[in-house]
């Protein structure tokens, strides 16, 4: 894999930031000390000429990023089962279940979708030995349909289509509060959190995000909402409902500090449940849709319940 060349344009939002604060910000995995390193090792310019980390940016700045490569590592195919919703020699798509890791992380070697993957279709390296043929991810505890592309040409189509914002994506959660109006759109920059990195935050002057929703049924003081993303930043619905004062019900870290078994949920009430966009050979349209797994299901039924 080769070296990574990321060019950024400071905004008027960014004045006086300060250089390796701006560059983790801008860009979602990479840390901040990562950033030091890189900053000092000349891999990071400003205009063109190195700088220090404490460097104060300014509106009109070029930052030029050179990342090295991943140091390699081996991935181990795993035979663990997928649920496999829409399969074919360019694509396939897959229900991923609650608690699986989508790629390999410190601390997520193995047991992830990238080793499943790796044992279903045996010698898939399209888009790179770590994430092979991974368009887009889902959190740990997030279930639901993700799409994982078979060859090179299939995932710069369906890249395209992601970055053109013409993939449909489509979540459903329960989010703790009630909504003044029936449909809704959170428009707000995401970045990592200043001095948390296992989370991400409203950040002036972050990578633009914004999310669609729409109330599905009340639930006394809980509604199920339907979101539809526009773009997909790490965390986004978890830190834009959470931002409007209504997270989403059982997310431990965006959310109130409530037991997590509330209504029997062991983890966030959120499934990617419908994804739809064009075949990438055929342009064809494909439109999957995946039910609220077991655990979803029977906490949606005691919030009825209890509403009634």
């Amino acid at each position: 894999m080769e070296e990574e060349d990321i060019l950024l344009t400071a905004q008027p939002e960014h004045r006086d930031q300060r250089l390796d604060r701006y560059v983790s910000d801008q860009i979602e995995d990479l840390s901040r000390s990562m950033a030091r390193r890189l900053i000092d090792e000349a891999q990071i310019l400003v205009n063109g000429q190195p700088a220090k980390p404490s460097a104060a940016i300014q509106p009109g700045d070029v930052v030029a990023v050179r990342r090295p490569p991943p140091a390699p590592v081996a991935i181990e195919a795993e035979d663990i089962p997928l649920q496999v919703v829409y399969e074919d020699d360019d694509l396939v798509v897959i229900d991923k279940p609650a608690g699986m890791v989508v790629h390999p992380a410190p601390g997520h070697s193995h047991g992830t979708l990238v080793n499943a993957l790796l044992a279903r279709y045996p010698g898939i390296s399209v888009g790179g030995e770590l994430r092979p043929g991974i368009v887009h991810r889902l959190d740990r505890d997030t279930s639901g349909l993700l799409v994982i592309a078979r060859n090179d040409a299939a995932l710069h189509a369906i890249q395209q289509q992601q970055q053109a914002r013409t993939m449909d994506k489509r979540y459903l959660l329960v989010a703790d509060g009630r909504f003044k109006q029936q449909t809704g759109v959170v428009d707000a920059p995401i970045a990592r959190h200043p001095s948390d990195r296992l989370r991400m935050a409203i950040v002036a002057g972050g990578r633009e995000a914004r999310t669609h929703w729409r109330v599905i049924e009340e639930l006394g003081e809980y509604t199920l909402v339907e979101a539809k993303l526009e773009t997909g930043r790490t965390h986004q619905i978890r830190v834009h409902f959470a931002h409007i004062h209504r997270p989403v019900l059982g997310d431990a870290l965006y959310g109130p500090k409530r037991p997590r078994a509330l209504f029997g949920l062991q983890r966030q009430f959120l499934h990617a449940y419908q994804l739809a966009f064009d075949h990438p050979r055929t342009g064809q349209p494909v439109r999957c849709e995946s039910p609220l797994p077991p655990d979803l299901a029977a906490s949606l039924e005691k919030l009825r319940a209890r509403a009634r």
